[in-house]
């Protein structure tokens, strides 16, 4: 791993997004936390649609209590929010090429 990186550093365009479509789904406290999102893992399941990321530490097993996956609408591919106790932790990309192959040049 390079170390953590501002996700607006990493993907201005994805940061946009992140930020106009939780707002516009009602959900404008996820929308806040973007700006100061670090991304400091991908995920390494190996599937070659997942561009998946962490901005803290990939839990042991399951998220577990407060819990909620916050599944937005891009126009391309998936985007879907981990959240605990209102608080994103990952973000689900998928389906989108170029986000998972610029994640393995910088967290290889």
């Amino acid at each position: 791993m390079t170390g953590q990186k501002l996700l607006i550093e990493i993907f201005p365009a994805l940061s946009a997004e992140l930020q106009r479509l939780p707002a516009g789904q009602g959900e404008p406290g996820l929308a806040a936390q973007v700006p100061g999102l670090a991304v400091i893992d991908r995920c390494r399941c190996g599937d070659d649609f997942c561009g998946t990321f962490y901005v803290v530490h990939k839990p042991k097993g399951v998220y577990g209590h407060g819990h909620r996956n916050v599944e937005l609408t891009p126009k391309d591919g998936m985007l879907i929010l981990d959240v605990v106790a209102d608080k994103i932790e990952a973000v689900e990309v998928l389906y989108r090429d170029q986000i998972r192959e610029k994640l393995l040049v910088e967290f290889p």
